[in-house]
């Protein structure tokens, strides 16, 4: 087993870091989906990688048990990211990156309509205002699967949001009178 303490990182660089069209690209999914950083998007294509590689070591049958990973692997995909009664190894080969980031939790609470935007929302789960059956989640990449999708509320009680709030103002103190200082 590996050191408790430590963790593992979670997902993998691209391999040409500074490529100009894939920072685009990813820049546009990120403002899609409110996420806070690129490591969160690598994170994704990541799960995404890993599927699809074991779909494909699976439709060439080689290895022990193929089927019975099949059947995990279709299982497990079923539950938080794709819910087709009739999906194949074969369609896990078409899943993509929004399929994925669709299934966070930020994505569902704006979806629901809990929060007007993405980073509102980030907020609210953050600040721990948002549960999933009936449990505080305070983690914006939480994966909901899709039998806990209607859990998915208010923790406590709503949030008030007012659209037309009034502006604060902030108090200016008048300046004061510079004071001397003696020295003793």
């Amino acid at each position: 087993m590996g050191d408790p303490t430590r963790l593992k990182k979670k997902y993998d660089k691209p391999k040409k870091l500074w490529d100009k069209s894939r920072i685009e690209a990813e820049g546009k999914l990120r403002d899609d989906y409110g996420l806070k950083n690129a490591r969160e998007l690598w994170r994704a294509q990541t799960t995404l990688r890993r599927i699809r590689r074991e779909a494909r070591r699976l439709l060439t049958g080689k290895g022990a048990n193929s089927q019975e990973r099949a059947e995990k692997l279709l299982a497990r995909v079923k539950k938080l990211f794709l819910q087709k009664p009739e999906l194949t190894l074969d369609g896990l080969l078409s899943l993509s990156v929004r399929d994925i980031l669709e299934r966070r939790l930020q994505s569902i609470v704006v979806k629901k309509r809990l929060a007007k935007t993405t980073s509102q929302a980030r907020q609210f789960i953050a600040h721990g205002h948002i549960a999933v059956s009936g449990k505080k989640v305070s983690a914006p990449s939480y994966v909901v699967s899709f039998a806990e999708e209607g859990t998915v509320d208010w923790f406590k009680g709503p949030v008030a949001i007012e659209a037309n709030a009034p502006k604060v103002e902030a108090v200016v103190a008048p300046a004061a009178s510079p004071v001397e200082v003696k020295p003793a």
